[in-house]
């Protein structure tokens, strides 16, 4: 005789708040480490994408990144005026050679970054979290789950859905509009 296998819980992982994030940029000096929090924030980026920025891939215009992400797939990541700005300050600082990284570290370094982050906030910084975040930020605002696919490049709405299960009945609830009134 079989017996179904127990129900396992659906986990809620952890996200960042509006204000968590505004909080993070002045717990950093360098405009680099400034310009990594804001593009995992505002483009969902997964690290190996980030770390992997070269110059070319950066449209100024549309304010979007070309990115090779999981399994050798391009895309590409919107970023906002925060990231703008803190990518020109960084990009002058620095002047990266053509053809090469942006960040002057790997992807190792970039995770150190962000755990010294993390000791000095008491928050949760690391790559997933932020993928998170910007899929509920992005959720809370409205967004609905086919366009927070699209936008963080995720192969399925099933996982759209499993990052954004910290957006809760509330939060939905405050984009409510009755359809008859």
């Amino acid at each position: 005789m079989w017996v179904d296998a127990p129900k396992v819980p659906k986990l809620i992982l952890p996200s960042l708040s509006k204000e968590d994030i505004e909080l993070l940029p002045s717990k950093v000096i360098s405009p680099r480490d400034k310009a990594i929090i804001s593009l995992f924030v505002e483009s969902g980026l997964r690290l190996s994408e980030l770390a992997n920025i070269t110059p070319e891939d950066i449209d100024w215009q549309s304010r979007t990144v070309r990115v090779i992400g999981k399994g050798n797939k391009e895309g590409y990541a919107p970023f906002g005026s925060s990231s703008e700005q803190h990518l020109k300050a960084w990009l002058q600082e620095y002047n990266p050679k053509a053809h090469a990284p942006i960040w002057g570290l790997k992807s190792r370094g970039i995770q150190y970054m962000l755990e010294y982050l993390a000791e000095e906030t008491g928050l949760r910084c690391n790559p997933h979290t932020f993928r998170r975040t910007f899929a509920c930020l992005l959720r809370k605002a409205g967004v609905d789950t086919m366009t927070i696919k699209d936008l963080g490049r995720w192969e399925s709405l099933e996982m759209v859905q499993r990052y954004t299960r910290s957006v809760s009945f509330n939060d939905s609830l405050k984009l409510y509009r009755p359809p008859l009134s």
